[in-house]
């Protein structure tokens, strides 16, 4: 909503209109917060982190100074608020003097404003003065005058700048700041926020990737234990401590990878990415969600898994994400971490055969989303030959699609031999040759998933892809009958549960 001829008229013509006008960084100029986004790049360089808490004792200017210096911004990949920039632009055009007021670093504040070419000054902190609040408005009134320069701002210490300015800007800023900020003055430009803070943070948790923890309910139905409620409730417990760890996780893979994913065309739309969730909600809400799974998965006897699992998918996210072939195995534990996390709950140890089956489908899998990946760049326009924070060229495609593939096929070969040694000789009654058929549903599967891969219809997320396909979907279904009807165990036990139901005839 901008209201800029009722801003004129209040202040009784039109030369108040071109008042210099100083827009505030953080929050305003760009849909996040440059302090945290240097933390964010932190997390990558652990002697910057370490360094962090000793830079703050010598106070915030000191603090954004040794960061700037340390992990410099790309200004041409943060989310910036276009909205805003557009009115900038239009009020340059009328010979308006436009300046950066920040309390962010002058390196940072300078690189950004030379990256937009719409600034004709910089005010920013300098290691000495950490230009926020009183010591904005100070110099702002030291600059151009009580009242003699409009202020664009969103957050609870601008009010602070307002009320010494001739003219007020709100850009995404919360009610409560909005206010406060028009019983102060005349609103020139009102930009309303558009992101809501909670929907962003479930989103950035990726609820819909949660499916992958399914897998700790396996155990429970190869030991033809599905009547066992017992055994459900703790795995529903091992489910909630693996998807609240991912959810941790996640957040904290979002923030160390932001700049790779402003560079994807995709991953850019994410929370973190776009700007739509701070940073700062972000870094509290992961140690939370972590907690939270850790206390779970104690209570379950699973702790030392989850341990392993953090260690790994942290790993992956920081640094082995980095390195070919390392990353995709490190998937593949991931996967196999929640199988195994699934017979430790309920008491249903997973055999060899189960696990070196699961090793093998899951190498094809994380083959599956580099591969994607690696065709998605390749088909971009003057696309990098090589990955983001991946170690692959564009080239690898080849060899990792025939890595994946025989990973699959292998997988398919381990079913095989466990149909023949684990149920078929110790399970089952007349029907039990009906197992055999869990190979090739594996089989076809798999090279479905290939075959959409190579014609470029997977998304870099093969598990994703496979929940919205409905050919996946049936799979699955005539997998698990499949396996209802020809394990004697889980058919008396169903035929059991239906009973109890009142469906037993």
């Amino acid at each position: 909503m901008v209201s800029q001829a009722a801003a004129t008229a209040a202040a009784g013509g039109d030369e108040p209109a071109l008042r210099p006008l100083c827009v505030d960084l953080d929050g305003t100029l760009v849909r996040t917060d440059t302090l945290f986004e240097m933390v964010a790049a932190a997390l990558r360089d652990w002697r910057v982190l370490l360094m962090l808490p000793l830079w703050l004792l010598r106070g915030r200017a000191v603090l954004k100074q040794e960061m700037a210096k340390r992990l410099p911004l790309d200004p041409a990949a943060l989310p910036y608020e276009t909205r805003l920039i557009d009115y900038l632009r239009r009020e340059r055009a009328r010979g308006r003097r436009v300046i950066l007021a920040t309390a962010t670093d002058r390196r940072i504040a300078e690189a950004i404003a030379g990256h937009l070419g719409q600034f004709d000054e910089v005010l920013a902190s300098d290691g000495v003065t950490n230009l926020k609040g009183p010591r904005k408005a100070a110099a702002l009134v030291g600059r151009f005058g009580q009242g003699g320069f409009a202020y664009a701002g969103n957050d609870r210490p601008d009010l602070q700048v307002w009320q010494k300015a001739g003219g007020v800007l709100l850009v995404n800023a919360d009610s409560a700041t909005v206010r406060a900020a028009r019983a102060i003055g005349p609103v020139e430009l009102e930009l309303p926020r558009e992101a809501r803070a909670l929907k962003a943070l479930v989103r950035a948790c990726r609820p819909h990737q949660w499916m992958k923890n399914l897998l700790v309910f396996v155990p429970i139905v190869t030991a033809g234990a599905v009547g066992q409620l017992e055994d459900w409730l703790l795995a529903i417990a091992a489910f909630m401590a693996f998807s609240l760890i991912a959810s941790g996780i996640y957040l904290l893979n979002d923030l160390s990878d932001l700049p790779a994913d402003r560079a994807h065309p995709r991953k850019s739309r994410r929370p973190l990415a776009s700007g739509a969730l701070d940073i700062r909600l972000a870094l509290l809400a992961a140690p939370v969600l972590l907690a939270v799974g850790g206390w779970v998965a104690w209570s379950t006897g699973i702790l030392w898994v989850l341990a392993v699992y953090v260690v790994t998918s942290t790993g992956y996210s920081m640094r082995l994400k980095e390195f070919p072939l390392v990353d995709m195995f490190a998937l593949a534990t991931l996967y196999t971490l929640r199988l195994y996390a699934g017979g430790e709950a309920t008491g249903h140890p997973v055999s060899n055969w189960l696990l070196a089956f699961s090793i093998f489908l899951f190498l094809g899998l994380a083959a599956v989303k580099r591969v994607a990946e690696l065709q998605s760049q390749a088909a971009r326009e003057g696309g990098a030959k090589q990955l983001a924070r991946r170690g692959y060229l564009v080239d690898d495609v080849q060899i990792v699609t025939m890595m994946g593939v025989a990973a699959s096929f292998v997988a398919s070969l381990v079913l095989a031999l466990y149909v023949q040694n684990q149920w078929i000789a110790g399970r089952g009654g007349s029907s039990a040759e009906l197992f055999w058929l869990l190979v090739p549903l594996a089989l076809f599967w798999q090279c479905r998933l290939w075959l959409a891969t190579a014609r470029g219809y997977m998304d870099d997320d093969p598990i994703v892809y496979a929940a919205r396909d409905w050919v996946s979907r049936l799979v699955a279904i005539a997998g698990f009958l499949v396996f209802i009807v020809a394990d004697g165990h889980v058919a008396r036990a169903a035929g059991w549960t239906l009973g109890r139901l009142g469906f037993g005839g």
